[in-house]
């Protein structure tokens, strides 16, 4: 089978098949994007790239993962140059290059892909890589955020809760984490719900506690359960203490 047929074939599957390719038989389907990736098409040598980052169907191997990010990025394909800055800036299969990461980040994120805009706030925000600039941080989040970041979402946010890069704005903060919430992200879900315990919308507040329980991670998990466990807590927040235990 060619890689042309092999990409026609994965492309006419729906995202539903898709994903049951790779929970089925992933060794096959990785074997399917090689072929494919190896006749040089860039979605592909992404794809592959990301297989042998996490171990999925092949061997883990990151600098191999690595090398064929940077296959993808030579002809600037905004994808595999986001996936190069995010190994550049782990040290995934490669040396560690704050500097090299956020050139990456940016070519991407001019290029319009959502995740590098993200990206490329972190490193303006944090000063790594470039000279700190909360001002053009906030830029790249909102421009993420356009384009229905959940992540960028919660970022502005903070940004707008925490002066950083714009005016304090309470209200523009919670809209913006209202919009991280509703997105799905649970650190989106945990804020708003901390706006919605100090407006007294107790039990609003505590089903998207739940959501952020349910889908966060142990830090998000830890800072639910301090406050439905605080002395005094509602009926509401006590009965959802009871089912986080």
């Amino acid at each position: 089978m060619s890689a042309v047929t092999i990409v026609s074939l994965l492309a006419g599957m729906s995202a539903q098949r898709l994903r049951a390719l790779f929970g089925e038989d992933p060794a096959r389907a990785a074997a399917w994007v090689c072929a494919a990736a190896a006749e040089g098409l860039p979605a592909a040598q992404v794809c592959y790239g990301r297989m042998l980052l996490e171990g999925t169907g092949v061997p883990r191997n990151p600098g191999v993962a690595y090398r064929w990010f940077e296959r993808a990025a030579a002809i600037g394909d905004p994808e595999a140059l986001n996936m190069v800055g995010r190994c550049l800036d782990n040290g995934w299969g490669c040396l560690e290059d704050a500097a090299a990461a956020a050139q990456c980040f940016r070519r991407a994120a001019h290029a319009g892909h959502s995740w590098a805009q993200y990206n490329a706030g972190h490193m303006f925000l944090d000063g790594r890589g470039v000279g700190r600039d909360p001002v053009l941080a906030y830029r790249y989040y909102l421009r993420a955020a356009e384009q229905n970041h959940e992540r960028a979402m919660n970022m502005l946010g903070r940004c707008c809760e925490e002066g950083w890069g714009t005016e304090r704005d309470a209200h523009a903060a919670a809209d913006w984490y209202r919009r991280s919430a509703e997105a799905g992200y649970f650190r989106g879900q945990y804020n708003w719900a901390t706006v919605l315990m100090n407006r007294g919308q107790t039990d609003l507040a505590a089903a998207w506690f739940a959501r952020a329980a349910k889908g966060g991670n142990p830090a998000t998990k830890a800072a639910v359960s301090k406050w439905v466990n605080r002395p005094g807590a509602p009926p509401v927040l006590r009965q959802l203490a009871a089912e986080l235990c």
